[in-house]
């Protein structure tokens, strides 16, 4: 299968800049993966399209403000991304400009609230050990920015804006958007009609953006990122499946979660670890029946996820009326749900 299979032309002006200014007044494209049927609503809507004993699965991580800006010691601007926690203090990082970020570099964060030393160079990345007093978390919230994807150019004024209101588990580097367009009053009807929710942790890896550079889609390296899933949540899950109810991941991040931790009898053997799960046309999904998702990148892994549940010929059709009808794409886009 090839790369080239999963492309389309997307104007750029169709790339949402900024967030709404309510999360579920964002519009809905729904697709019928077996008839290939599409509707257009919005996503206040979603409620129609959820069946009482359904189980919404939604990934709770909590993206990290893990971009800071500094001075290295000896002068000169300096800007460091957090991408993983290696202990002790340790963080694997970005750092620009790399060329000025050598082992042995130190750098000022803050008027010194916070000071860094990197320590390695690995394979491109920095590996930085910060110097703080108090809480790391407390001395990030204060001095870092929010790490907004490539694509978006816009200042974020509200930074709460590129989290779900549902966020509880701080690790990611980019957040699971699908879950943005959900509000808490929204939450509570889905509740209310007797569609049961269970939260499950993938922390977001900036791999998430990078491209496939393969033709041959087989040769891709997926990124591996870790999560987690409670007793209380595969209990939710398999409550749901066994009573006929359907398992509906809210973004492909809580999709890759269960079908990582499950085996091909759709029975869950794993609560944690790291996935590198690629998912693409012709996968036999274990637990996942629908899906909540927003319009991705062409030639993206996660439209080639997308594509192995609708199948690529509705996907690709459904693209090209939702680029027809000016849907907004990426992060602060609109939603489709593939049931």
């Amino acid at each position: 299968m090839k790369k080239s299979d999963f492309y389309f032309d997307l104007p750029e002006e169709l790339i949402a800049q900024t967030p709404l200014d309510r999360r579920d007044s964002s519009r809905l494209l729904t697709l019928c993966k077996e008839s290939g049927d599409i509707s257009h609503k919005h996503f206040s809507d979603i409620l129609e399209y959820l069946k009482p004993g359904d189980c919404l699965v939604l990934n709770d991580s909590r993206v990290l403000p893990a971009r800071l800006i500094g001075t290295r010691e000896t002068g000169g601007a300096v800007e460091v991304l957090l991408l993983r926690d290696l202990g002790d203090s340790v963080w694997e990082c970005m750092t620009r400009p790399g060329k000025k970020t050598r082992t042995g570099t130190k750098m000022v964060f803050g008027d010194g609230l916070l000071t860094a030393t990197v320590v390695a160079e690995v394979n491109g990345n920095r590996h930085i050990k910060f110097h703080y007093s108090g809480i790391f978390l407390e001395v990030l919230e204060q001095l870092g920015k929010m790490p907004l994807p490539p694509y978006i150019h816009e200042q974020l004024n509200d930074p709460e804006r590129y989290q779900t209101v549902y966020s509880r588990n701080v690790g990611s580097a980019a957040a699971p958007t699908a879950g943005l367009h959900f509000t808490n009053e929204l939450l509570d009807a889905i509740r209310q009609k007797g569609i049961k929710c269970a939260f499950v942790t993938l922390h977001v890896g900036l791999g998430t953006f990078r491209p496939v550079k393969d033709e041959n889609i087989l040769d891709h390296k997926m990124h591996s990122e870790y999560f987690e899933i409670s007793d209380e949540s595969i209990a939710i899950i398999n409550e749901s499946k066994a009573k006929g109810g359907r398992v509906i991941a809210v973004g492909t991040t809580s999709c890759r979660t269960i079908e990582s931790a499950t085996d091909e009898n759709g029975n869950f053997v794993r609560k944690s670890g790291f996935t590198d799960i690629f998912i693409y046309p012709g996968y036999k999904f274990h637990v996942l029946d629908a899906l909540i998702t927003n319009f991705h990148l062409p030639e993206s892994t996660l439209i080639m996820l997308v594509s192995a549940l609708a199948g690529r010929e509705n996907t690709l059709t459904a693209y090209e009326v939702a680029i027809k009808e000016r849907y907004r794409f990426f992060s602060f886009g609109d939603a489709m749900f593939i049931y």
